[in-house]
């Protein structure tokens, strides 16, 4: 799919991978990008340098994410492309409290629900749509020291292939956002982090490589191309795959997310 004269939504696009990807659409010449945050100031700030529109979402709510859909569809026009982008990261294993769960999962998970329970009838209507879903290679491979953050996105992966399984038929395209390491807000002062051992991926690079994803409708988009092999290792011998990952764990110890990835803005790492 070509970006030219489309409606795009961005949600967590306040900053990091968000931002980029409002940046480098804008220069696709769409026809409106609406840019959305649990932050409105950074929403803004982001809209005011594409002539965008600035919007503020918590995507942990349906009720405002169908509203969002409503207001955009109504106010700008039909909805081509929605980026289901914001994610959190809480840290920790399976004493996490349960309420930290819940909303990461409310957040890296169900925001992807609900946005395409809202937009998949009308998308279908009108003959098709494409939805862009940022998980992570956490997704693919896990996390070390973050169970709430790797079985949301193993979560979310599978969402997406839900998706693209089911409703590829009817015209809907479905691509996977899955980087490791990305410089952003959640990733500030993880730079020695396991997430970061093939090094720390600028946001730009990341919304380039979705450009081109989308471009070509490709499903899996992974900006760090050394996870497909660590995909593939994986898989021919998972138990070898889990030593790996064991050694890993004895390394870098429990990852601690920082306090500000407790509410909803960019991902990835």
């Amino acid at each position: 799919m070509e970006l030219a004269n489309k409606v795009i939504v961005i949600t967590g696009a306040g900053g990091g991978i968000g931002r980029a990807m409002a940046l480098r659409f804008a220069a696709e010449r769409p026809h409106k990008v609406i840019c959305t945050d649990l932050d409105l100031a950074g929403a803004q700030t982001t809209a005011d340098q594409i002539g965008g529109v600035a919007l503020k979402l918590d995507v942990a709510v349906e009720a405002d994410i169908a509203t969002l859909i409503e207001t955009v569809e109504t106010s700008i026009g039909p909805i081509d492309l929605f980026c289901s982008n914001a994610g959190i990261s809480v840290g920790g294993g399976v004493e996490v409290p349960n309420d930290d769960w819940q909303r990461i999962w409310q957040v890296n998970v169900m925001a992807h629900v609900w946005a395409a329970r809202h937009l998949l009838p009308r998308m279908t209507a009108r003959g098709g749509g494409y939805l862009l879903n940022t998980a992570s290679a956490a997704g693919l491979l896990n996390q070390v020291g973050d169970a709430p953050y790797g079985v949301s996105k193993h979560a979310a992966v599978g969402l997406a292939e839900w998706l693209a399984m089911s409703h590829g038929d009817a015209g809907i395209k479905v691509s996977v956002l899955c980087p490791q390491a990305v410089r952003t807000e959640m990733t500030r002062g993880l730079e020695d982090h396991v997430a970061s051992i093939d090094g720390m991926m600028e946001p730009e690079a990341v919304a380039e490589a979705c450009v081109e994803a989308i471009r070509r409708e490709t499903f899996l988009i992974l900006p760090h191309k050394q996870v497909l092999g660590y995909m593939r290792a994986k898989t021919d011998n998972y138990d070898r795959w889990i030593g790996g990952m064991r050694k890993l764990t004895r390394k870098f110890g429990i990852f601690k997310a920082p306090d500000k990835t407790t509410a909803p803005i960019d991902s990835d790492r």
